[in-house]
């Protein structure tokens, strides 16, 4: 039996809502700590409200999210941002602020944060940008960035405040395979070299087979798979079968049915 110390994160019974359309139904999952989690799942079965739930951004129906023992679900607002400073965000799209340069965009969060000499910021911001290969670009500006620069830069910041844990949503998106494959490796290297935990809403299976230790696979707002890959590819579930078969839904895929869809004919 696996000691709850060991678990990072903990969700319990987790239910989301929109109005009376239920999202997510009873998820059930762990995050260990020192792992690189990631979440599974097609178009519109719940990743990203799973992953606004678990950065604290939505309040769930009902259920539970557990932080490191603490209940993140009950707590305050103030609470909550007090906690989300040991949680580290890379967004889609990078997010960073186009009027400010790379440097200052990664030490915005110590700056609002935290009480540290600017000295102290610069030489930690310095670090940061060194960690993820851009050591040397504080006074660039996003636009002058590639697209895989922005990532990085993304996770310089996400790592500003050493957070216990990384969340990542479609990491790799917009990037070439090469860039992507780096980026992965990067997710690697900040998992081994601070035993960070990292969880990643992803898509790309080329990613998943780099970067995963454990996979949780959504259906319709329920978890339909937990494990290794491995584990999760010996599914007999209909839907994990036609998911790494790139298998489409046969009946979403007649064409008859769908133009009857569309028509109500």
């Amino acid at each position: 039996m696996t000691d709850t110390k060991d678990n990072l994160i903990e969700v319990k019974d987790l239910v989301v809502k929109y109005g009376d359309r239920t999202v997510l139904d009873g998820i059930n999952l762990t995050v260990k700590r020192g792992e690189v989690f990631v979440i599974l799942g097609g178009s519109g079965c719940g990743k990203s409200t799973l992953l606004r739930n678990l950065v604290g951004l939505m309040r769930p129906y009902s259920g539970q999210i557990l932080f490191d023992g603490l209940d993140f679900t009950a707590m305050n607002d103030e609470e909550r941002s007090d906690l989300r400073k040991r949680m580290g965000m890379c967004f889609q799209g990078s997010a960073l602020f186009n009027s400010m340069t790379v440097g200052d965009n990664v030490a915005l969060p110590l700056r609002e944060h935290t009480q540290l000499p600017e000295s102290t910021i610069e030489i930690m911001t310095k670090i940061k940008l060194e960690l993820v290969g851009l050591g040397g670009f504080e006074g660039y500006m996003p636009s002058e960035l590639s697209g895989g620069m922005k990532k990085r830069a993304g996770l310089a910041r996400a790592m500003a405040m050493d957070p216990q844990v990384i969340f990542y949503d479609e990491p790799s998106a917009g990037l070439d395979p090469i860039v992507g494959a780096g980026l992965d490796m990067l997710i690697r290297k900040m998992q081994s070299t601070f035993n960070l935990t990292s969880v990643v809403v992803t898509h790309e299976m080329e990613s998943v087979k780099l970067i995963a230790d454990r996979v949780v696979m959504l259906h319709q707002g329920r978890v339909i798979g937990l494990g290794t890959l491995e584990e999760l590819r010996a599914s007999d579930h209909p839907f994990v079968e036609r998911f790494f078969a790139r298998r489409p839904d046969e009946e979403n895929s007649n064409e008859a049915a769908y133009l009857e869809s569309l028509t109500g004919e």
